[in-house]
Order: structure tokens, then C-alpha cells, then sequence
């Protein structure tokens, strides 16, 4: 039980598991069939402990140099060889269970898993690092849409919505772990620009986010409309913290909560995510 439960925390269930609740609103919101939802978020999720666990193993060396006692494999909780083997079986698992979905969206979620491992194995630790993000969560529309019983695409607005989401996301993360990836020699994009950019670049992608989405959902809603202001009251108040030199734990809740607010934004388009 002990290697379960550190594997698990090995898996970032955090980021894992908000991923896969977000897959499932999108498909309820597009209209997918219950059975439909529950297979793509299993999948989904067994995609994400895959990229998660193959992220903790590559990472362990690095772990060790910088004292995380909090990663099981880096603290011998989980040997790499278990780990690794988890991972490669959630990954099999995860397009197994995508299969009965159909081919079109078998194709989206190994772009997605696919842009997660492409990350972790060579793009981390370089200025494209940012674009493994781009590209998968820009395919996450796509994944929900094309797991209807007939097969549509997603809009472009929501693929360009997800996608900066996504990028966003990646400057976010990057943030808690500027001082442990500079000790280690980790430059992706987010360090090149220093903290402060990439506080900044997370403002901006937001707010370009969640315009995309009143954009391309014109005229929009009320509540769409409500989404985009909270977004947009949240980026400032980023940019504030940032020039004032409060780049903390605070900020980082702060970008959390525009980004789920964005995502509700997308949840809400429902049936306007179709092409």
C-alpha cells in the first residue's frame, strides 16, 4: 500500500487529476454520452499519471541534488524501475481505453500524451518548452469533439483558447521551481525570461484566453462576459503583484483561479465548442 500511495504522489494527481475533471466538463458540455465521458476521463487520466510518472523518474537525479524529499523516487519511496514500468502500462492503458471512442479522437489523445513525454525526454530544458504545452492542450477540444458518436472537430476559437491556456499553464508551473531547475541547470523558456516575465506572460496568455473565448462565442453571455472581467481583474492584479516584487504562493493561487475561471468560460460554450 505504501508503493501505491507514493506512486500516486509520484504521479502529480494534482495537475492529473484537474485535466481529466476538465476533459469530462467539456465532454458533458459537448454532449457526449455518459458512457462516453466516463471512458475519455479514465483515459485522460491514465494519459496524465503516465506523463506525471515518467516526469518524477527522469527528474529523480535532479531531485536528489536539490533535497526534494517529497518526491518518492527521488527518496527511494519508489524504485525507478516500478515507476517506469507503471508509467509505460498507464500509457498503453490510456489508448486502450481511448480505442471504443474511435480513431479521430485515438489520434487527439496521442498527440496530447504524445506532447507530455515529448516535454519530459528533450524540450524541458530548452527555449521550445513552451510549445509541448501549446500543442497539447490546444488537442483537448479536439479529444472531447471527436469522441462524439459522429465525430466533429472543435472550434478554432476553442483550440486557440486551450492552447494558450496551456502555455500559460507552463509558465505558471515554472514559477515554484525557478531556484531548484536554476541549481540544476534546467533554461527552459520560462527561466530565460526570469520570473518576473514569465509572472507576465501568465497574465497575458490568460486575459488572450479568455478573449478568445467571448470572441468566439460573439455575442457572448452574460456569464461569459462575467468569466472574461474575472480574468481580466485577476491579470492586473498579477502584473501588480509582480512589479511590486511579490512573486509568492499567492500569486501563484491567484493564476490558479484565473485559469479555472477561463476553463469555465470554455465548459459554458457547450455546444458552440462544435464546428
Amino acid at each position: 500500500m505504501r508503493v501505491t500511495a507514493a506512486l500516486f504522489r509520484a504521479s502529480h494527481p494534482g495537475p492529473s487529476l484537474a485535466v481529466a475533471v476538465i476533459t469530462a466538463l467539456i465532454g458533458v458540455g459537448v454532449g457526449l454520452e455518459p458512457w462516453r465521458v466516463v471512458v475519455l476521463t479514465v483515459a485522460v487520466l491514465l494519459g496524465q499519471f503516465s506523463v506525471g510518472l515518467s516526469n518524477d523518474w527522469l527528474d529523480a537525479e535532479r531531485d536528489r541534488l536539490t533535497g526534494r524529499r517529497d518526491k518518492p523516487i527521488a527518496s527511494g519511496e519508489v524504485a525507478a524501475r516500478t515507476a517506469i514500468v507503471v508509467s509505460l502500462v498507464s500509457l498503453v492503458l490510456a489508448i486502450l481505453l481511448t480505442l471504443p471512442l474511435g480513431p479521430a479522437a485515438v489520434v487527439a489523445h496521442l498527440v496530447f500524451i504524445s506532447a507530455g513525454w515529448t516535454y519530459n525526454l528533450w524540450l524541458k530544458g530548452t527555449l521550445a518548452s513552451v510549445v509541448p504545452y501549446t500543442v497539447g492542450f490546444g488537442s483537448l477540444p479536439l479529444i472531447a469533439t471527436l469522441s462524439l458518436a459522429e465525430p466533429r472537430l472543435a472550434h478554432a476559437w476553442a483550440i486557440v483558447a486551450a492552447a494558450l491556456l496551456g502555455s500559460g499553464a507552463h509558465f505558471a508551473n515554472a514559477l515554484p521551481d525557478f531556484d531548484a531547475d536554476a541549481a540544476t541547470g534546467i533554461r527552459g523558456l520560462p527561466h530565460a525570461i526570469g520570473r518576473r516575465g514569465s509572472a507576465i506572460a501568465v497574465s497575458v496568455l490568460l486575459v488572450a484566453s479568455a478573449g478568445c473565448v467571448v470572441l468566439g462565442t460573439w455575442p457572448p453571455s452574460p456569464a461569459r462576459i462575467t468569466v472574461f472581467l474575472i480574468v481580466l481583474a485577476a491579470a492586473v492584479a498579477v502584473s501588480l503583484m509582480v512589479l511590486t516584487d511579490r512573486v509568492g504562493r499567492s500569486l501563484f493561487r491567484l493564476i490558479i483561479g484565473a485559469a479555472l475561471a477561463t476553463v469555465a468560460g470554455v465548459v459554458l460554450a457547450g455546444g458552440q465548442l462544435v464546428v
